[in-house]
């Protein structure tokens, strides 16, 4: 697997997370392509939510939110422990999925979250996303439990420290 580099999103990388949005692998699961795009801009200059561009050899082709669950109970994500981090990504290259990258950039990631400290990090996946779901537990996620959220059912999913 090549080195994967995790560059904070700043203006400039819109377009690009926008024409992502908008193929149909993203849309899938994600939903409506400018009502994603408009959450992801607003929380661009949200303090409490993360976002990064994920590359491969300089290549972007990725995109990762991490953020304090806490800030958005409404997110159904049940009482976690302080310091606890959530995270969401998607692949935005076609061509680079089912190949291994999802769990290996997600597993990169959490490892140096956990390494700083974080002592869990949470995810949901639609229950029926079978290559999310799949690509979190090959990162060392297990599956918690069924939870709602505002978006429908989702599969709460944890790694502990």
């Amino acid at each position: 697997m090549p080195a994967y580099q995790f560059r904070p999103m700043s203006a400039p990388d819109l377009p690009l997370v926008r024409n992502w949005l908008a193929r149909p692998h993203v849309t899938e699961w994600w939903g409506d392509p400018e009502e994603q795009f408009g959450l992801v801009r607003a929380d661009l200059n949200e303090p409490a939510m993360s976002q990064f561009v994920v590359t491969a050899d300089a290549r972007p082709f990725a995109y990762l939110q991490c953020y304090d669950p806490h800030l958005w109970p409404e997110g159904g994500l049940g009482r976690q422990p302080p310091g606890t981090r959530g995270v969401d990504q998607f692949s935005g290259e076609a061509d680079m999925v089912e190949r291994g990258h999802g769990s290996a950039f997600i597993r990169a990631f959490i490892g140096e979250l956990l390494a700083q400290g974080t002592p869990r990090v949470v995810t949901d996946p639609d229950p029926a996303n079978i290559r999310a779901v799949r690509a979190y537990e090959k990162a060392g996620f297990l599956k918690d439990r069924l939870v709602d959220t505002p978006d429908g059912p989702a599969l709460l999913m944890v790694r502990n420290a």
